[in-house]
């Protein structure tokens, strides 16, 4: 597969992107009961837009991919694709988890995108980071749904 070329009309590629992203609610009882369905999930959403998963990981607090993207696309538009569909995909089939958490936003926001390789640092730091801004962003939905006509 490293020697695959694609081609256009009148260019050859081969562009490839390390993709981590976390789900919003990292909790292994959730995240291990539908693991297998959102790898199965995300295989048919890259493979309806022609995206090549060269490898994939779903790991107990994030998900980690090597794309091949076609130049057609950009990388934000795809994860925007993959997590928008993939996130409604998952809460129609596990009815369940939406009456539980009351949102239909199974990702947290933003990935992290490289295109050199993968750093374990960079990742936990990441994921790190990336918790500590949904649990800052809950905190302040809670507050602007407790009192909405308080100015």
């Amino acid at each position: 597969m490293a020697n695959k070329a694609y081609s256009l009309s009148h260019t050859k590629w081969m562009c490839k992107y390390h993709i981590v992203f976390t789900p919003k609610y990292r909790r292994r009882a959730i995240y291990g009961q539908i693991r297998s369905d959102i790898g199965e999930i995300l295989r048919r959403l890259c493979e309806y837009k022609g995206v090549e998963i060269i490898e994939g990981h779903l790991m107990p607090d994030h998900v980690r991919m090597l794309l091949a993207i076609p130049p057609k696309y950009s990388v934000s538009s795809v994860m925007g694709y993959l997590k928008g569909k993939s996130s409604l995909m998952i809460f129609d089939k596990h009815a369940n988890l939406k009456h539980r958490f009351g949102n239909r936003r199974f990702w947290a926001e933003g990935c992290y995108v490289s295109t050199v390789g993968l750093n374990e640092a960079t990742i936990a730091k990441y994921i790190r980071e990336q918790e500590a801004a949904d649990i800052a962003l809950d905190k302040l939905s809670v507050k602007e749904y407790s009192d909405p006509f308080k100015k």
